[in-house]
């Protein structure tokens, strides 16, 4: 195979890998059916339930694929075509909840938010009670990778289930770094990927449906309107077949159910509250660092992730320059500003095992040697 050169990943995803699970993907392949592999698979929804902190009678599982598979996945069994649905857009991916939920036969309401903001339970209320009639469904992002914000979905789950709605929530960029409390948030279909906080490689989308919403996606699935349209991988109850009843419907990928049984093992034995705090403070050595740069962050203090920091770039400073700088002099991956903020921002990940304070003090340094030349010209420039 060709040279694969060494990065430190502090991107927007995936995140560095924990060596423990590098290691356990190492181990003998089984087949997806192999009583072993069955018993994995338990060991990991009961983990995947303790992470998520789902509710009694929650169906937690994995779909084999990237978060946008469980996002998929979320909408595909609780949504039927000519349902209204809310949908709050606060970046990139609260964008593409619209898209896939209208694919699916939608009437789409938008709450638009300003990029780099979080949406306040006033925003939401206002939009519910301008609709027609009630929604069946509300879906939004937890963290919103694309803009660094963190969105208060306790509060607009809540509001949106007094309204009778069932909830979508993606939990893909704050799972394993930032508390996701599923059952106290009474969130219906909740998703996530492995590849950032959990600290193991993308192939697989960790999820949770409610009891509540499990039975719901039974009915959407048993409509005459729906039931020859409805997709077959993402089908819930086919899923529910293979992960309880031991039943075939795809060939998962052994070494990503080793990695993922071993990150989840990692989580719990680091303990969430621990983990979580972790991750807040190695945002908030990265905040501090940054502003005796002279740098601040895009969402202000109250709104911002920990696992993703939205880094705005100072003027004069050439963004893609630099990152190819710290690519190629540095080995350090950071992300560029997607939409409105593509050259504006820098996406930069501390999550999982790649949260650390090491890696604070060596991106800064690497930074700090690349802007100050940068910065010094321009003022230069403008003296």
């Amino acid at each position: 195979m060709p040279h694969v050169p060494e990065r430190l990943l502090l991107g927007p995803g995936p995140s560095p890998v924990e060596p423990r699970v590098a290691r356990a993907m190492s181990a003998p392949a089984l087949s997806h059916l192999d009583p072993a592999m069955m018993s994995m698979l338990d060991a990991i929804r009961e983990r995947l339930a303790r992470v998520f902190r789902a509710g009694d009678g929650a169906f937690t599982f994995a779909v084999s694929g990237t978060g946008t598979s469980g996002m998929e996945t979320a909408v595909a069994n609780l949504v039927r075509p000519g349902d209204r649905a809310v949908v709050i857009v606060t970046g990139y991916f609260g964008d593409r909840l619209a898209q896939i939920l209208a694919r699916y036969g939608a009437t789409v309401t938008r709450v638009e938010v300003e990029w780099g903001r979080a949406c306040t339970p006033a925003e939401l209320d206002a939009g519910l009670k301008a609709m027609p009639e009630p929604p069946a469904v509300v879906a939004m992002v937890h963290g919103e990778t694309s803009t660094g914000v963190l969105n208060p979905v306790g509060d607009l789950c809540r509001l949106a289930s007094g309204a009778g709605a069932m909830t979508i929530v993606d939990c893909v960029t704050s799972l394993g770094a930032h508390p996701v409390d599923v059952a106290g948030w009474g969130a219906d279909a909740v998703y996530s990927c492995t590849q950032k906080g959990l600290g193991a490689p993308a192939g697989l989308a960790p999820m949770t449906f409610s009891q509540r919403a499990a039975e719901h996606a039974s009915g959407v699935a048993d409509r005459a309107d729906y039931a020859e349209r409805r997709p077959f991988y993402f089908d819930l109850r086919l899923l529910k077949d293979y992960w309880l009843n031991r039943k075939y419907h795809h060939t998962i990928s052994a070494p990503l159910v080793y990695a993922l049984d071993e990150a989840l093992e990692i989580v719990l034995q680091e303990g969430l509250e621990e983990r979580w705090n972790r991750h807040r403070e190695n945002h908030l050595a990265l905040v501090e660092a940054l502003s005796q740069m002279g740098i601040d962050l895009l969402p202000p203090p109250a709104e911002r992730l920990w696992s993703l920091n939205a880094v705005r770039i100072p003027d004069g400073v050439d963004d893609a320059e630099t990152r190819k700088q710290l690519l190629d002099r540095f080995g350090i991956e950071i992300g560029a500003g997607l939409g409105p903020f593509a050259g504006k921002i820098w996406r930069i990940g501390l999550m999982g095992h790649g949260s650390s304070r090491d890696n604070v003090a060596t991106l800064t340094a690497a930074l700090g040697s690349l802007l100050s030349p940068q910065i010094n010209s321009r003022r230069r420039v403008y003296q």
